[in-house]
């Protein structure tokens, strides 16, 4: 099919095009599980602390699945004290939008001692997970892997590791999200840990002996659950590295110790799509990011052990390395290893954050976007006060999602919603982003963005200065129910007229998570073909929590024909609405 500048044909070709990528097979199967979310006593980071378990295991359970399988997960929550959702985190819930897991958006929380199912098909292969979305749950724990493998994978190689990355603080996530919401804020500093699979070594490290003096050197007996998971493989073989970053809060870097000139890693795939492969030894991830990188053993003479590393990135760290070990078979198994683990790069070398980002380009096959956009939205991030409360906004608006869901409102008419106009160039251009706000006071709402079905949308998020006017801060932002085209990055202030011109229209990378730089630009660009409601949002959770996201609403006369399941919407105005429709 030819490409053509038209838009609209350009949304056919993308439309067409997914088809070549995702499954629709009548030989599909099934995945059915039964999932008890609960607290429990855990040891994560060699201290106890309490975790929110799946069926008992932090983190939760490896959901397995095929391109084409339908998904259903009967949930019930067993919290107690609060409600519970789940956000499967880089499916796009095409037909099920109600499926998505975030509350307020798109379904109401799970209360306490109820059960409800999620069924929903996992169209498209790739590297996912799955997380809380209510409240700071993910902050908590909930969170676990989601593989969905294709039925004809062309990756060539022996075996696979699933590596899970998260933060953790000994401080629980209610007493966190009450300091964020205090008046004035109490920050909750940097964690404490990194986990590697939920484990991590806090008082205590597995490279102590290279540092004498320091902390002591960790001693685990048989089933610690903070002892590390050990990667055993072979020589001369090609393991798949499948690595989730779940962090709340934390940019990461994750590297193999490299003894040889030739660079171990290569990146093959990015949030679920195939990328054109590029080596390297160490990758930057940030918050609601996934890859797939291939790792080449070699054969060492004795065999030995090797370390894997993951350190902060992108703020000023307390937080040591979490390690583990990459086992080579015959290596002895109680001996030191030779050398210290890789130094994590500075944690603001933002050029190198850059460098990595940039070197992402879709693999060959990948449909272009569409050349032109038929509506641009200007995101500008702000910390901003709001009564003396601290808040992050965008364009002076601190998101706070409403009680009824918003897919429920739409669905049944129940009221009018604020439906926002997206602000003009002006927003970006009148504001300094090298200084603190001029005017630091915002509003609250909980307006939303309204596309119509087949638009091709660009969204140029722009950064700016903190409150305090001691810097910019990168946010990871996450978009639900999509994949999308990241254009480009630029530094300063977005110059319309002038910076579309440096677009990346060729082979730029799908992703579903994008990071915006300090003091910079990013710009993405997306095709309204999703009817649902959908969360745009900073995946950093005390970002998120503080107000910092928008909503879109994609093809709302659709939507209001929609058959949502009434267990969806069993809370606000929609569980009265049904409620009384009940009765007549």
């Amino acid at each position: 099919m030819p490409h053509t500048t038209n838009s609209m044909s350009a949304v056919v070709w993308w439309l067409v095009t997914v088809v070549m990528v995702t499954v629709h097979s009548a030989s599909a199967g099934v995945v059915e599980l039964n999932w008890e979310v609960e607290y429990k006593l855990r040891w994560p980071d060699c201290k106890e602390g309490i975790v929110i378990a799946i069926n008992g295991e932090f983190p939760g359970p490896t959901i397995d699945a095929t391109a084409g399988d339908t998904v259903i997960i009967h949930v019930t929550n067993k919290l107690s004290t609060e409600g519970v959702v789940i956000h499967w985190h880089g499916i796009r819930q095409n037909g099920t939008p109600w499926a998505d897991g975030a509350a307020g958006v798109t379904q109401c929380p799970i209360n306490p001692g109820e059960t409800f199912t999620y069924n929903f098909m996992v169209d498209k292969a790739g590297t996912h997970f799955y997380h809380g979305h209510y409240g700071m749950q993910r902050s908590a724990g909930l969170y676990g892997m989601m593989i969905v493998r294709s039925p004809k994978e062309t990756l060539q190689y022996d075996g696979e590791f699933n590596l899970l990355l998260s933060d953790w603080w000994h401080q629980g996530s209610h007493a966190q999200e009450l300091y964020l919401s205090s008046r004035p804020m109490r920050w909750i500093g940097e964690p404490q840990s990194l986990l590697i699979n939920g484990r991590g070594q806090f008082n205590c490290s597995l490279a102590a002996y290279f540092n004498k003096g320091g902390v002591k050197e960790c001693k685990f007996k048989d089933n610690d659950e903070c002892a590390p998971t050990i990667l055993r493989v072979e020589p001369l073989k090609v393991y798949r590295l499948r690595i989730a970053s779940t962090t709340a809060l934390a940019s990461l870097n994750l590297a193999v110790e490299v003894r040889t000139p030739t660079r171990t890693l290569e990146v093959v795939e990015a949030d679920g799509n195939y990328v054109a492969p590029f080596t390297v030894n160490d990758i930057d991830m940030y918050s609601g990011e996934t890859y797939s990188v291939l790792l080449r053993t070699h054969n060492p003479t004795p065999s030995r052990k090797y370390w894997i590393s993951v350190g902060v990135r992108g703020r000023k760290p307390n937080t040591t390395q979490a390690l583990t070990v990459l086992h080579y078979a015959d290596a002895p198994e109680y001996e030191h290893l030779p050398y210290p683990p890789p130094v994590t790069p500075r944690w603001d070398d933002y050029d190198r954050s850059k460098s990595f980002s940039m070197k992402i380009f879709a693999a060959k096959g990948y449909p272009p976007p569409p050349e032109k956009s038929d509506e641009q939205l200007f995101l500008l991030n702000t910390q901003n006060l709001m009564d003396k409360y601290t808040k992050w906004a965008i364009n002076n608006v601190s998101l706070s999602v409403p009680a009824t869901p918003y897919i429920g409102t739409i669905r049944y008419g129940l009221k009018t919603l604020n439906y926002q106009k997206p602000p003009g160039k002006e927003i970006v251009e009148d504001y300094d982003i090298t200084k603190p706000p001029v005017n630091p006071n915002t509003t609250k709402g909980n307006g939303i963005y309204s596309f119509q079905l087949g638009r091709v949308v660009d969204v140029i998020l722009q950064n700016s200065n903190v409150l305090n006017g001691r810097g910019s801060e990168i946010h990871p932002w996450h978009l639900h129910g999509h994949d999308f085209w990241v254009l480009g990055y630029g530094e300063g202030k977005f110059r319309l007229g002038v910076d579309e011109k440096t677009y990346n229209l060729n082979n730029p990378p799908l992703r579903n998570t994008v990071a915006l730089y300090p003091y910079g630009w990013t710009a993405l660009r997306f095709v309204t073909d999703n009817p649902g409601v959908w969360f745009f949002h900073c995946h950093i959770e005390p970002h998120l929590h503080m107000g910092m996201g928008v909503v879109f609403a994609e093809g709302v006369d659709q939507i209001a024909k929609m058959n949502i399941p009434n267990a969806v919407l069993g809370c606000g105005s929609t569980r009265e609405f049904l409620m009384n429709r009940g009765r007549h």
